[in-house]
């Protein structure tokens, strides 16, 4: 007899798939480990492999969420990057792409600083005002997702 299958929270995540980002009727199976410990998964209708962090500002980074969230708690602190080179001992260009991977997820990252930090909204603008001030730098991308994140602004 087989065991039954286990309850998998994560959805597909291949564009070309017809369950793409879609829970019901998806089929989806945990296929083992990365090298970096993130949990591999399998989609049983566009046969693809994906990993839980894609699409998030995790996927394809070397830093481990906690070292993420340190950095994010001194960027919520006003702490240069710079400064936050120093305490957290990462390059200040690894902070910088994650500042960027952040704003181009801004309003997925808003739910996570407000939910997991326990920051307030107010602290959270502050988050987003400070990235904000790196606009040139910024993508197009994220110059969009952080419009809608910041205070004034309009949904689409």
């Amino acid at each position: 007899m087989t065991r039954p299958r286990s309850q998998v929270d994560a959805v597909c995540q291949n564009p070309k798939c017809r369950f793409y980002l879609k829970e019901d009727g998806k089929n989806i199976i945990k296929s083992g480990k990365y090298a970096t410990g993130h949990q591999r998964y399998y989609c049983n209708h566009c046969d693809t492999y994906f990993m839980e962090t894609k699409g998030t500002p995790l996927f394809r980074k070397h830093l481990s969420e906690p070292e993420i969230i340190n950095i994010c708690k001194h960027l919520v602190e006003k702490n240069g990057v710079r400064s936050i080179e120093r305490l957290t001992g990462h390059h200040r260009d690894t902070i910088g792409v994650l500042l960027e991977d952040m704003a181009e997820h801004a309003q997925k990252m808003s739910t996570y600083l407000i939910k997991n930090l326990n920051l307030s909204q107010y602290e959270c603008d502050e988050f987003w005002t400070f990235v904000k001030k790196k606009r040139k730098r910024l993508s197009e991308k994220a110059r969009l997702s952080l419009k809608l994140v910041t205070p004034g602004s309009t949904q689409p």
